[in-house]
């Protein structure tokens, strides 16, 4: 077992590792940090098709459901123009099932998005994990060619807590569900335990962040501050460690300061339904 786990965290790592320095370099958008003595991978940002909101219902209080338990109308594969196969609807939930393996095949992580580009919104949803599952909801997702989902977003954890071993690593609790990942940990740790449904809640606007967990605020952060930065700078997506998630994330969401929701795609089974948001624009 203990061999086991090791080979998955390695495979992990290197997976990062890979995604951090690596990437198509192209013209579009060449970034090099000479003070620093580090240079940021080339990259391009992808212009796929996207929906129109409008044509999603609408409550009386503006809550917009974009799924409707039934279809994947409005979603595709980040840097696709399909849903992978993996995603399947299952009991009027989406489902990410797992290769077992531990990590996702898909050297793209299998990740899709909603796609429609958000600003000031909330987003409400609820998730549950089979024994061992570890997944995540992104925002501001901006699709960099031939590079993963996590570069460019933040990450609301999705995690069996009690089975996963991401739960022991990071620092004081930030791999745990709801947790802003490797950044902030979520408190109080209410999660319930695998194959149970959670509620979960993103809140944003003007850079302002909380994250909900069963109904409970746990985490809050300010995007493109100064401190925003020092949470970088301490973590996996630290300028050294990873230069090209460092540079999409202190300038998260881009220049309009908006991107795609997205939901991850790993290696265990993951359930979501009741997904819904309300623009605050």
């Amino acid at each position: 077992m203990k061999r086991s786990i090791l080979f998955i965290t390695t495979v992990a790592i290197l997976y990062g590792m890979a995604a951090c320095t690596g990437g198509k370099k192209t013209d579009d958008v060449p970034v090099e940090n000479t003070q620093a003595g580090i240079v940021v991978p080339a990259y391009k940002l992808l212009n796929l098709p996207t929906v129109d909101l409008a044509s999603f219902s609408k409550d009386a209080n503006g809550w917009i459901t974009i799924f409707d338990g039934k279809s994947f109308d409005g979603w595709r594969g980040y840097n696709k123009t399909v849903v992978p196969a993996q995603w399947t609807i299952e009991d009027n939930a989406v489902k990410f099932n797992g290769t077992g393996s531990g990590e996702t095949q898909d050297p793209e992580g299998g990740d899709i998005l909603f796609a429609h580009t958000f600003k000031n919104f909330e987003f409400e949803f609820e998730w549950k994990v089979a024994k061992g599952s570890n997944s995540g909801v992104f925002f501001y997702i901006q699709e960099v060619e031939e590079q993963p989902a996590y570069l460019s977003a933040p990450k609301y954890q999705i995690l069996d807590n009690e089975n996963h071993p991401d739960a022991r690593s990071g620092k004081n609790g930030n791999h745990l569900s709801a947790s802003l990942y490797d950044m902030i940990p979520a408190k109080p740790q209410n999660a319930r335990p695998y194959g149970e449904w959670n509620k979960g809640k993103i809140f944003c606007f003007k850079g302002t962040v909380a994250h909900y967990q069963n109904d409970e605020p746990v985490v809050e952060y300010h995007l493109w501050t100064s401190r925003w930065k020092e949470m970088l700078g301490n973590s996996k997506f630290s300028k050294d460690k990873c230069p090209l998630a460092y540079e999409l994330l202190t300038n998260c969401g881009g220049d309009n300061q908006e991107g795609f929701i997205g939901l991850q795609g790993q290696g265990g089974d993951v359930w979501f339904r009741n997904m819904k948001v309300k623009t605050l624009d």
